[in-house]
C-alpha cells in the first residue's frame, strides 16, 4: 500500500486522530474539547471548544517568528503598471492598523462586513483586519451589479461596508460608488459606515456622515490585537447563486477552515514555507479566499495579488512574465485562462521569452479541464499539470492528485482521487451505489471534512434542502460523473447538463472532451436542446484558435464525425456552429444552463456574474441559425 493509500485510509478510519494531528501546526488561545463534533448531525462541528484567531496564524506568528522580512504578498498590476511587494511584519502592521479604524467606527466581534472591492492590497488588508477582530467578511466580487449587492446586504445585514472607487480593466475603468450607493438605497438594512479607498483613476462622491476616507482612517487609528474567536465561528459568508434567484450565504468556520488550508498547501500543493504561490483568481470567488489570501499565509508563504488577465495585459505571455518574474513555483487558475491563452497563443512562442526554470507544477480548477488542454499545457510548459475538484461549499479540493503525499499517475479528464478526508461516491437517482465507470451523481458521505460548509448563513433548513435531503447521509454535489476501477474520479458535467437523448442518459463533458480534441478548437460547449422526437439533442459550440484557415464547414463537419466515431451514433451528435465566444461568469464558468434556456425559449435571468451580456444575443442568433426559431 503506497502513502498516498495509507492516508486516505487513515483519515477516512480515524478522522479524530488525523485531524488532530493536522492541527497541530495551527496555534491555538485554547485547545479543543473535540476534534469532531458529531452530536447534531448532520450539523458536524470540528474543534468544537477551541479557540484562534486566524489573522493572528496567518501573520502575526509569522512577523513575529522569524519570517518578519520575507515577502508576504506580491500585488502585480500590469492594468494600473504597478508592482508592489509587502513584508509578513509590513502586512501585519497595516492589517492591524485598519483593524483599529474597523474598530473605532463601531466594528466588534460578531458583526459582519461586506467588502466590495477590485484586485487591489487593501482588498486583502480589509478581509485579514476583519478577520483580526473576529468579524465576519463577506466579499462581493468589485463591480457586481447594484441589485445583487443589495440582496447580499440585505442577508448578511453589515455594520460596515468597505470599498474601493473604481475596479480597472484593460481599457476602461469601472466606477463601484454609483453601484454601491444604488445597492444600500435598494436595500431594506443600512449599514453605519462606508470606508472607501479613493483610487487616483476615479474618485468617488462621499456621503457626509456615512462615508469615510480609506487612507483617513488608516492613519488616524492605533493598532488592534487579534480577537480570540471560537473554532465553530464564522469566519466569513461567501455568496453562491441559488436555484431560487436567492443567493445562498455559505459559511466557513475559523478552526476547521485554518487546519484544512495549512495542510492542503503542503498535502496537496507541495508548497514549502517561504516558497512563492500564485492562484491567478480573484479575492471575489472561493480561489481567492482560500488560496490567494488564506491557505498561502497561513503556511507563510509569499502570495502573488494579480490585477490582470491571462491575454491582453499586454499579450498571451502575461502569466509566464508574472511566473518568471516572482519567482513562482506552482500555480493555481481555471483552465478557462489556458483555453484563452492557447486560442491567442497556439504554439506556445510566449512561452519560451521567459525563464520559468523554478517553476514545478500547473494546478487547474473552476471548470472541467479537458485532457486536450491538459495535454497542451503539460507539452508547452514542461511540469505536471494537474487537475484537481472542488467547490465554493468545499472551500478545498475533494479530489486532487496530492503531490505533496504521493504523486500518482495522471489520468487526463479526471482530477485524481478523493483527498484523504474525502469519502467519494457514485449513487443513483434511489440512492444506491453504482457500479465502478457508470455515471451516477457524486456524492460525498457525511461529516465532510475541516474547511468545508457546517451549514448556510441563517438557513439551516435551506442548507438541508440544497445538499442533504436527496441522498441522505451524503452532501450532495450536484455534478454528476463515474469512478473507475482504480478509484479515479470523473467529472462530467453538473446534473442538470447530463442529458436524455432517446432515453440514453449521455454526458455533455465526454462530448466536449472530443470536441476538444479537435487541433483547431480552442474551447468549446454542450448543451442538450429540446427535441419533439428524442427529448433532447445535443448541439456544440466551437471557439477556433487565431489563425486558423480551414472553413467553418470543415471544422463542424469534422467534430461531428469525431463524435460519431468516439461516442457513437447513440449520442445523435449532428449539429455544432463556430461562434466567437462563449457566455462565462468572471470567474470562467461557461453559462451551458443559461444557454440551453435561450435554446428552447425558456425564461431565464441574466447571471449577474456575466462577463458580457451581448455574448447572449450572439448565443441566440448562432441558435436561430442552425434551426432553433425559438432561440431569443
Amino acid at each position: 500500500m503506497g502513502r498516498f493509500d495509507q492516508e486516505q485510509k487513515r483519515a477516512l478510519a480515524d478522522p479524530q486522530g488525523f485531524w488532530g494531528e493536522a492541527a497541530a501546526a495551527i496555534d491555538w488561545d485554547q485547545p479543543w474539547d473535540k476534534v469532531l463534533d458529531d452530536s447534531n448531525p448532520p450539523f458536524y462541528r470540528w474543534f468544537a471548544g477551541g479557540r484562534l484567531n486566524t489573522c493572528y496564524n496567518a501573520l502575526d506568528r509569522h512577523a513575529d517568528g522569524g519570517r518578519g522580512g520575507q515577502a508576504a504578498l506580491i500585488y502585480d498590476s500590469p492594468v494600473t503598471d504597478t508592482v508592489r511587494s509587502y513584508t509578513y511584519s509590513e502586512l501585519r502592521d497595516l492589517v492591524a492598523r485598519f483593524a483599529g479604524a474597523m474598530a473605532t467606527h463601531g466594528v466588534a466581534k460578531g458583526d459582519r462586513v461586506i467588502i466590495y472591492m477590485p484586485m487591489v492590497p487593501e482588498a486583502v488588508i480589509a478581509m485579514l483586519a476583519c478577520a483580526r477582530l473576529g468579524a465576519i467578511h463577506s466579499v462581493v466580487f468589485g463591480g457586481f451589479a447594484a441589485s445583487e449587492l443589495a440582496t447580499r446586504i440585505d442577508d448578511a445585514t453589515p455594520k460596515m461596508i468597505l470599498a474601493a472607487s473604481c475596479g480597472v480593466e484593460v481599457n476602461r475603468v469601472i466606477p463601484y460608488k454609483p453601484l454601491l450607493d444604488a445597492a444600500i438605497e435598494q436595500a431594506a438594512h443600512k449599514p453605519d459606515h462606508c470606508i472607501v479607498l479613493q483610487r487616483p483613476m476615479e474618485r468617488a462622491e462621499m456621503t457626509a456622515g456615512r462615508d469615510l476616507d480609506w487612507t483617513e482612517v488608516a492613519a488616524a487609528a492605533k493598532p488592534h490585537d487579534c480577537v480570540s474567536v471560537a473554532a465553530t465561528d464564522p469566519l466569513y459568508i461567501l455568496y453562491t447563486s441559488g436555484t431560487t434567484g436567492e443567493p445562498k450565504g455559505i459559511v466557513r468556520d475559523n478552526g476547521g477552515h485554518a487546519v484544512a488550508l495549512k495542510w492542503s498547501m503542503k498535502a496537496v500543493y507541495d508548497i514549502e514555507p517561504g516558497e512563492v504561490y500564485w492562484a491567478a483568481s480573484d479575492v471575489g470567488w472561493v480561489v481567492g479566499h482560500s488560496y490567494i489570501v488564506y491557505a498561502p499565509l497561513l503556511h507563510g508563504c509569499t502570495t502573488i495579488l494579480y490585477e490582470g488577465k491571462p491575454v491582453g495585459t499586454p499579450d498571451p505571455g502575461a502569466f509566464w512574465r508574472v511566473i518568471s518574474q516572482h519567482k513562482v513555483v506552482t500555480m493555481f487558475t481555471a483552465p478557462t485562462a489556458f483555453r484563452a491563452i492557447r486560442q491567442q497563443d497556439p504554439t506556445g512562442v510566449h512561452i519560451d521569452k521567459y525563464d520559468l526554470a523554478h517553476y514545478r507544477a500547473l494546478f487547474l480548477a473552476g471548470e472541467r479541464c479537458d485532457p486536450d488542454t491538459l495535454a497542451w499545457a503539460q507539452e508547452k510548459l514542461k511540469v505536471p499539470v494537474i487537475d484537481h475538484w472542488w467547490q465554493t461549499e468545499t472551500g478545498w479540493s475533494i479530489a486532487a492528485n496530492c503531490l505533496g503525499i504521493e504523486a500518482l499517475p495522471i489520468k487526463p479528464g479526471s482530477p485524481s482521487r478523493a483527498v484523504p478526508g474525502w469519502d467519494v461516491r457514485a449513487l443513483d437517482d434511489g440512492g444506491h451505489e453504482v457500479p465502478r465507470g457508470k455515471i451516477g451523481s457524486i456524492v460525498c458521505k457525511l461529516p465532510l471534512p475541516p474547511g468545508s460548509l457546517p451549514t448556510l448563513w441563517k438557513a439551516d433548513a435551506r442548507f438541508r434542502e440544497a445538499y442533504l435531503d436527496e441522498f441522505p447521509g451524503f452532501y450532495k454535489t450536484a455534478d454528476a460523473g463515474y469512478i473507475d476501477e482504480d478509484g479515479y474520479v470523473y467529472v462530467m458535467a453538473r446534473t442538470d447538463d447530463i442529458i436524455n437523448v432517446a432515453g440514453h442518459r449521455l454526458s455533455t463533458g465526454a462530448m466536449e472532451e472530443v470536441l476538444a480534441a479537435h487541433p483547431d478548437v480552442a474551447e468549446c460547449a454542450v448543451i442538450g436542446v429540446a427535441d419533439s422526437l428524442k427529448g433532447q439533442l445535443p448541439v456544440g459550440f466551437l471557439v477556433v484558435n487565431a489563425g486558423v484557415e480551414r472553413s467553418e464547414a470543415e471544422i463542424v463537419a469534422d467534430v461531428v464525425r469525431m463524435v460519431r466515431e468516439r461516442i457513437g451514433p447513440v449520442a445523435a451528435f449532428k449539429t455544432a456552429a463556430v461562434a466567437k465566444r462563449l457566455p462565462k461568469t468572471r470567474s470562467g464558468k461557461i453559462l451551458r444552463g443559461t444557454m440551453r434556456a435561450i435554446a428552447d425559449g425558456e425564461s431565464y435571468k441574466t447571471p449577474a456574474t456575466i462577463d458580457d451580456p451581448a455574448i447572449l444575443d450572439e448565443i441566440a442568433v448562432t441558435l436561430r441559425s442552425l434551426g432553433y426559431p425559438h432561440a431569443s
